[in-house]
């Protein structure tokens, strides 16, 4: 897959659990350090900003999170069935719907089974990749005034955007992707790099520019390639010696990490520029069409959604592709600052045009194509790395079913199962077992249950260890009684997450494999 393109998803999480595999504390790693989350597990200074800037109620912005996080486990299972058929996706709106585009009837039928809308095109995603690449090669010779270029899968075409009087210039630059599948859009942009300038908080570089923390990775954070080159220095906000620029591109693309020193500590966290932070969890990347925010040091926390992803920018100092395009606004400053979609991770700064006056349109370097790039490891919320893999040998083996039940605790017997864990459950906390862990099973039907405190409604997440992460494989929560899961799944190391969603107090778990 082309580098520029980076639109399959992936996830890193905090698994603090598994740096040993016998002697750990229980759930080290797992809290986030925020404020109170709503009954959804969601940071409530998310949803006031999304409450702000779409003009959502909280159960309007739960309820859109929520069809989001579907979304986004469904276009990848798709992108992978698809194939060559995938004509990219996007959702409604509102929210509401996931679109899918296909280039032939047996695709259409797999959206539908798997609850997306779709919608017949001429054109796969890859080979609309193809045009814009074909733009790109040619982008030294663009006209100033032209903006940039982007695919927009929802109209399965490329989009030059001309600013206002450049039409012919457009027309002309169009020609070079060499089909129909290009046409010009007429917009006022002038994007400019945002340098004048936790994640989110103000940095400077050579005690001069000042520009925006994008997010914690292993001894230190990513932020904007226009911001620095390697070896310039950083002091953070307080004017404290901070670290060096280790690595930087731009323009091409527009990344940049910063070593810190042993004086600062990387957190897993987004300042809300409200008095508190946001968790970071992971960074599952949202699809177009999903909302989105910013959390930058000149203007603080904008939302918005996405429009289109793989967008190339005509900025003055060089061209910069393999962008996100928003329509949250940004202003100087705010350059190498965090995305989030929910709580996970998707971007830093780049550039836009237009203010948070007027409105604007804002464009982010993806996270991981960052991580990926630089062989870099995000800070999840529970200030804890994920291991490259899990210890060899390590983690316990799950009984065989035919084993005799362990002893469920005293009170518990409509939960059992070949092992058996408790322990104290927290709204906006979670805990992953057993006792902070993993376990191997040889493949086969795994079964879990668990019997939450009364008043408290928790989610139980079955996650398997792949690609260098633990990933959510299957889950289930409840409204009323047990939460029970069933999945299917390959041999493999697996854990499990109980999360709070509402409520406290002792929950027991139970598991087995067959």
């Amino acid at each position: 897959m082309d580098r520029r393109r980076m639109t399959a998803i992936g996830v890193l999480v905090a698994a603090a659990g598994l740096t040993a595999a016998v002697t750990l504390p229980s759930f080290a790693g797992e809290e986030p350090r925020r404020a109170a989350p709503t009954a959804d597990g969601v940071a409530p200074e998310v949803l006031d900003a999304l409450g702000r800037d779409l003009s959502l109620t909280r159960d309007q912005a739960v309820r859109r999170l929520r069809t989001e996080r579907w979304a986004a486990g469904t276009v990848t299972t798709l992108r992978t069935e698809l194939g060559a058929a995938y004509g990219g996706s996007w959702l409604s709106s509102d929210g509401a719907t996931l679109n899918v585009a296909v280039t032939d009837a047996p695709g259409a039928a797999r959206v539908k089974a798997a609850g997306a809308v779709p919608k017949r095109v001429a054109r796969g995603v890859a080979e609309l990749d193809a045009v814009k690449t074909r733009l790109d090669s040619a982008g030294a010779d663009a006209s100033p005034d032209i903006a940039g270029w982007y695919v927009d899968v929802a109209t399965n075409s490329v989009v030059v955007v001309a600013r206002p009087g450049a039409e012919a210039a457009g027309r002309r630059f169009a020609a070079a992707g060499g089909t129909g599948a290009v046409r010009v859009r007429t917009a006022d942009e002038a994007p400019r790099p945002l340098f004048d300038v936790r994640g989110g908080d103000a940095f400077f570089i050579n005690n001069a520019g000042r520009c925006s923390v994008g997010f914690s990775v292993v001894g230190g954070f990513v932020t904007a390639g226009h911001c620095g080159r390697p070896g310039d220095r950083t002091t953070g906000s307080n004017r404290v010696a901070q670290g060096t620029f280790s690595a930087s591109s731009f323009p091409g693309d527009d990344w940049a990490v910063v070593e810190v020193n042993g004086d600062w500590t990387p957190q897993g966290v987004v300042n809300d520029f409200n008095g508190g932070t946001v968790p970071v969890n992971g960074s599952t990347e949202a699809p177009v069409g999903a909302s989105i925010c910013r959390s930058g040091s000149t203007t603080g926390t904008r939302c918005g959604v996405v429009q289109a992803k793989n967008a190339t920018v005509n900025y003055p100092e060089g061209t910069v592709t393999g962008l996100t395009r928003t329509d949250v606004c940004a202003e100087p400053g705010d350059s190498g600052g965090a995305w989030l979609s929910g709580d996970q991770a998707q971007g830093v700064t780049s550039g836009g045009s237009g203010d948070c006056t007027r409105g604007g349109v804002t464009f982010f370097q993806p996270v991981n194509e960052i991580l990926q790039r630089n062989n870099l490891t995000l800070i999840t919320a529970g200030g804890q790395p994920e291991p490259a893999e899990p210890p060899a040998g390590g983690g316990e083996t799950v009984p065989p079913a035919s084993a005799p039940p362990a002893e469920p605790p005293a009170g518990d017997a409509e939960c059992t199962g070949q092992v058996n864990r408790s322990g104290q459950v927290t709204a906006g906390r979670a805990q992953v077992q057993p006792d902070g862990r993993f376990f191997r099973v040889a493949g086969g039907a795994q079964e879990a249950c668990v019997v939450a405190p009364d008043g408290a409604r928790v989610a139980l997440e079955l996650q398997r260890f792949t690609g260098g992460a633990f990933r959510t494989v299957a889950r289930a929560d409840n409204a009323d009684g047990p939460v029970r899961l069933t999945a299917d799944t390959p041999a493999g190391a697996y854990r499990y997450r109980v999360v709070g969603l509402a409520g406290s107090g002792e929950y027991t778990l139970a598991f087995s494999a067959r």
